[in-house]
């Protein structure tokens, strides 16, 4: 462990510090639709909206809608802003998605790459045949408990009592055949985690920057912070901090297939941050799940829709999301061009119908009639 004092991690972080004093945060604006296009009702809208707000139980705290990059609806829950960074949850798993798509676009990392940690390279370990593919897509077959309820389960004790939340993971048996059975694990993505911090290299201030110089300064999120635990190794499960107006950002990324600039590929600044064929790889069902990509759902969460997410012919069929914990939703419809952001604090199950708030939001954001 690097450091388990405040002043240990204090000296840890001071690098990055230096360095991010010599290269501010970078932040852009959304554009903000001046008049409503035809094709949407914005009154009707704004009420779907001020409903999700109304319902005391969701405890909504921000949403923010885009169309066709523009953004055209925003509100927060008294207390909350556009200024507010709010916890994403398990939506932090998706960005680090986009660091490892930035990785395998640099030739720094493969899908089909092996032996992917020094613990699991020895010629009698199982564990090396595990593949970057498979930890993205929660197949890895490591035995991890998700369980949130149970104080002693591998996730509590990951995210809280222990200062090195990778190497915890690492230390998991296999419980499937690699690539052969889905099984949703924060530790997963902790791995990745590390995984992107040896493909790096160089100092932790080098690891430290990345996200920022990666990702976050040419999308302008300025507020994003991904959170490291003692050991200096991205806690990507579950620490990252935004603005909704930065998670609709992020989201836009992949509505653009992997570009960046506020138009369309005609743009003559139009440059590509994800490999070609990323965001097709990491939102297509996988081999061993239907309703999960590479660190993006394709179907709500059960515990976020009272709809059965097989059979509701409401969700967009092309719809995918990056989703957290109490409710935190960056969803893609790409048939209506729509990025929809919903962050809040609901705790009960299906305090919040993620599945019906999106339907009335694209039965009010159809393309028009041609």
């Amino acid at each position: 462990m690097l450091g388990s004092t405040v002043e240990a991690l204090q000296v840890q972080a001071a690098p990055f510090y230096a360095w991010q004093a010599q290269n501010p945060r970078k932040k852009s604006s959304l554009p903000i639709g001046k008049e409503s296009p035809q094709e949407i009702d914005k009154a009707q809208l704004a009420q779907v909206i001020i409903n999700a707000f109304e319902n005391r139980t969701s405890r909504t705290s921000a949403i923010v809608v885009l169309y066709k990059g523009e953004m055209i609806a925003e509100r927060y829950a008294a207390g909350f802003s556009s200024e507010t960074p709010l916890l994403g949850w398990s939506m932090a798993k998706s960005v680090v998605n986009a660091l490892v798509g930035v990785l395998v676009k640099e030739g720094k990392l493969s899908l089909e790459s092996k032996g992917l940690l020094p613990e699991w390279r020895s010629a009698e370990d199982p564990r090396r045949e595990i593949t970057l593919d498979q930890l993205l897509k929660m197949s890895s077959g490591l035995q991890f408990s998700e369980q949130y309820a149970n104080p002693l389960s591998d996730i509590i004790t990951m995210l809280f009592h222990t200062g090195e939340g990778a190497a915890y993971t690492a230390r998991q048996p296999l419980q499937n055949t690699p690539g052969s059975t889905f099984h949703y694990s924060g530790g997963s993505t902790v791995l990745l985690c590390r995984i992107i911090r040896e493909a790096i290299g160089g100092s932790l201030a080098d690891y430290f920057s990345f996200p920022q110089r990666a990702l976050f300064d040419r999308l302008g999120m300025a507020s994003a912070v991904i959170e490291p635990d003692a050991a200096g190794t991205f806690v990507g499960s579950s620490f990252l901090y935004a603005t909704a107006r930065d998670w609709a950002k992020f989201g836009l990324l992949y509505l653009q297939d992997g570009c960046w600039d506020f138009g369309y590929a005609q743009s003559p600044k139009w440059t590509r941050i994800l490999p070609e064929g990323w965001v097709a790889y990491s939102t297509a069902p996988s081999e061993t799940a239907e309703f999960y990509g590479a660190h993006f759902w394709r179907g709500v969460p059960n515990s976020f829709t009272d709809s059965d997410r097989s059979r509701d012919d409401s969700w967009p069929k092309d719809a995918y999301l990056a989703a957290g914990y109490q409710g935190q939703f960056v969803t893609v419809v790409p048939s209506r061009d729509l990025v929809v952001v919903r962050l809040g604090r609901s705790q009960s199950r299906n305090s919040w119908d993620q599945v019906k708030f999106i339907a009335q939001v694209t039965d009010l954001v159809k393309p028009p009639v041609k």
